[in-house]
């Protein structure tokens, strides 16, 4: 089920005199049912309002069914969270292609969504499986690390601007850019940037 949150305050856009601005709307849509959704609902923001929905789909029909979702609300930005994995290199370039001319935009990861997990541990720039991000993830954490867990945003927070550091340092690497070849990568911490804008919690250096 679609997960919202009830908004407080006031919202990112230049006020006008005598004039209430509706507060900004997020839809985020992931192809994981439970990580990506259980991973960004950790993100407390009273001043926006965020609809986090996990589809189970492929990236391509990701993005279809984010449009459609979108043709039925309002929002001011619509966000596709998804990874490279097993899908063809053709088909996620077509879901990239397609995010772009729909104004949608991707936070798509190269292989998994790990990758932005163990980032907040130490740079990496070597293609791995997915099982050696898991097996990564365990030793960093010093046990088994849990897909679904609902503390790992907490618990990950205080590293969370190395993370992006390391990420952005990741994607200057390619040159020219191909996001579906280029393993590992990942833009994630562009969507986490954004939601930071309107986050309401201790920051941590």
């Amino acid at each position: 089920m679609p997960k919202k949150r009830k908004p407080s305050g006031s919202g990112y856009r230049s006020r006008r005199v005598n004039t209430r601005e509706p507060l900004p709307r997020f839809l985020i849509v992931c192809e994981g049912e439970k990580t990506e959704p259980v991973y960004f609902d950790g993100f407390r923001v009273p001043t926006v309002t965020i609809e986090i929905i996990g589809l189970g789909k492929d990236p391509l029909t990701l993005i279809e069914q984010a449009t459609d979702r979108r043709s039925k609300g309002q929002y001011d930005q619509v966000w596709c969270v998804f990874d490279r994995d097993d899908v063809p290199a053709e088909r996620f370039k077509q879901a990239l292609d397609l995010a772009q001319r729909r104004r949608i935009y991707a936070a798509y990861s190269n292989q998994a969504f790990e990758l932005w997990y163990l980032l907040h541990f130490h740079y990496c720039d070597v293609a791995q499986a997915r099982r050696d991000y898991r097996d990564g993830l365990s030793r960093e954490l010093g046990r088994t690390y849990q897909k679904n867990d609902p503390a790992l945003y907490r618990e990950l927070l205080p590293r969370q601007d190395v993370a992006i550091r390391h990420a952005e340092r990741l994607l200057t690497q390619y040159h020219p850019a191909n996001p579906a070849a280029d393993d590992p990568s990942t833009t994630v911490h562009k969507l986490v940037q954004e939601l930071n804008r309107f986050v309401q919690h201790k920051r941590f250096s």
